[in-house]
């Protein structure tokens, strides 16, 4: 089993925590991981992406040209990166802000309104989590649900674990916004 997965957004949309819980979960379900964040200068509304892989052998280099699985949360990563995905892989974007979508058929798309299903939640913080959710489901391997919430209490600082509730039932949100 091995899952090339890159996350793009801009900064402030949780882009390098999604990617730090799947890294942390993947470690606790003894696979090999790479973890490799790219962000720009600015804290907030720069580009933002980490490349994440999770396999059962050793893993190479941690620097890809085609993915698994790609996840856009914006325009300009969905413009970058869908002709990235390998095919046979998974395009996931969220529908807020997409006006050009992507146009392939050798790839499953799908499409998620993370966007709306974080403002049912009442907390816009969540929104990473409802990605994160939706990835979850959609990747070939299936890490196991405690674990991601290991990897959810390891990436929060310890203030913030009040949040984990919240950030358990957003991820479960996330699963459930793919098509059955």
């Amino acid at each position: 089993m091995k899952q090339e997965i890159i996350i793009a957004g801009f900064g402030g949309q949780g882009v390098l925590m999604m990617g730090k819980i799947l890294a942390y979960s993947g470690l606790m379900d003894d696979k090999e991981v790479t973890w490799m964040p790219s962000y720009g200068p600015e804290q907030r509304g720069g580009t933002a992406n980490v490349t994440v892989i999770l396999s059962d052998d050793r893993i190479s280099s941690p620097v890809l040209d085609a993915y698994d699985i790609v996840v856009a949360l914006n325009q300009q990563s969905l413009d970058k990166f869908s002709q990235r995905v390998k095919p046979g892989g998974v395009l996931i974007y969220d529908t807020s802000g997409i006006h050009n979508l992507p146009e392939r058929d050798d790839i499953k798309i799908i499409p998620i309104d993370a966007m709306e299903a974080t403002f049912r939640i009442g907390h816009p913080k969540a929104y990473n989590m409802v990605v994160l959710g939706a990835l979850l489901e959609a990747m070939d391997y299936k890490l196991p649900h405690e674990n991601v919430l290991k990897g959810l209490q390891k990436s929060l600082p310890e203030r913030h674990h009040h949040l984990i509730p919240l950030n358990s039932d957003a991820i479960e949100m996330g699963r459930n916004l793919l098509p059955k």
